[in-house]
């Protein structure tokens, strides 16, 4: 199968300047490296193809045999450039460490380490609030277990007046590296975790680890308006990082409980309001409760349906970090009772007789459409 012209496998013109040779490269190289294509023959062809097309163009002497001979300049061995069969597996570090800098910064090894330094985990704790908290806002003291910086050593893990000693495994690279065919495999040193350091006299207090396990108690702010699945960001208050970085944060998980009234939808409020017959009928003025602890007067005219929804505007929630608030709506539930006194069920009798097929225009609607359907 005939080779790829190298142009084309980096997407680059003949007349590409080498920054931006070196910029196609990169990409394409993080993009196959076999590092992050495990077991994908096709991205390790890709790499392969793309570093030995960047080894050729990177370098002015190569590229200008190449732009001559073609692939003709590195093949049999009186080949015009003079390169023979060239083995450019052999460049591959080379080739990484130009682009690349520290390979250690690419996520593949290599390079001379400084003593790692990690931040700290983050923490999740799960909070429940009722829904008069969600809607007031509140504040909570919470209590967790975490890892902080240990105070004898302040988090290097050596005992106070020692340092850290270079790892002679690695030499303090912190990987040790072996070739295995095309590739040079880099791991992580197991004796110093890639430290490129080790403690040898490690701190009494928190034996080398730099952090203790503590209790804290934090208050916490609940901005009114939460809902359920809201996050709450305490940064710095998660576990410590080891060798001076930065804590990890503290992440709240907000839930908010059912409410034996209210029923909630984003940022607006429902309940069912039952009346009597003779209420829908005639109309009533009603007393209603709010969210807010109060009560609010509403009108129910008359020959209101069953079902039929009434809006409170702004009696809702409040939208979370904005001024404003939601909805309330309450829908009406006609009530038929369900046991009756005899003077009750003279007059509906009296009533029934009286009724006007008027006054019941769907009951009208709904049959006539039923007699059209049994006729047809």
């Amino acid at each position: 199968m005939s080779k790829r012209d190298y142009y084309d496998v980096l997407g680059v013109d003949k007349s590409a300047k080498k920054e931006e040779i070196k910029k196609a490269y990169r990409k394409l190289a993080i993009k196959f490296h076999p590092d992050k294509n495990k077991g994908d023959k096709g991205a390790e062809e890709k790499f392969k193809e793309a570093s030995e097309a960047y080894h050729v163009l990177s370098d002015d002497k190569r590229k200008a045999n190449y732009d001559q001979f073609g692939h003709a300049a590195f093949q049999g061995a009186g080949g015009q450039g003079g390169f023979g069969n060239y083995d450019f597996s052999s460049s591959f570090t080379d080739i990484f460490e130009d682009v690349f800098g520290d390979l250690g910064d690419f996520g593949f090894g290599g390079g001379r380490t400084r003593r790692r330094s990690t931040r700290g985990n983050d923490l999740r704790y799960d909070i429940s609030i009722k829904l008069n908290d969600a809607f007031t806002g509140s504040e909570k003291k919470i209590s967790y277990t975490t890892y902080k910086k240990c105070k004898n050593c302040s988090g290097s893990g050596a005992k106070p007046g020692t340092k850290p000693s270079t790892c002679g495994y690695c030499s303090g690279q912190g990987k040790i590296r072996s070739n295995q065919g095309f590739f040079t495999i880099q791991q992580t040193c197991p004796q110093c975790n890639g430290d490129g350091e080790k403690i040898t006299n490690p701190c009494n207090t928190c034996n080398g680890a730099g952090k203790m396990q503590s209790n804290e108690t934090v208050s916490v702010k609940i901005p009114k308006g939460v809902d359920d699945g809201t996050r709450i960001r305490l940064a710095g208050k998660g576990e410590a990082g080891s060798k001076g970085a930065a804590n990890g944060d503290l992440y709240l998980f907000i839930s908010v409980d059912s409410h034996n009234i209210f029923k909630r939808a984003e940022e607006n409020l429902y309940y069912e309001l039952p009346i009597s017959i003779a209420d829908a009928a005639l109309g009533t003025t009603v007393e209603v409760p709010s969210i807010d602890g109060g009560k609010t007067k509403i009108k129910i005219p008359s020959g209101t349906q069953s079902g039929k929804q009434l809006r409170l505007k702004g009696k809702g929630m409040p939208i979370l970090r904005r001024n404003i608030s939601g909805d309330l709506y309450i829908r009406i539930i006609t009530e038929v009772p369900t046991s009756l006194t005899k003077r009750q069920k003279e007059l509906l009798s009296e009533f029934k007789t009286l009724e006007d097929t008027k006054s019941n225009p769907l009951i009208k609607t709904f049959f006539d459409k039923a007699k059209k359907f049994w006729k047809n």
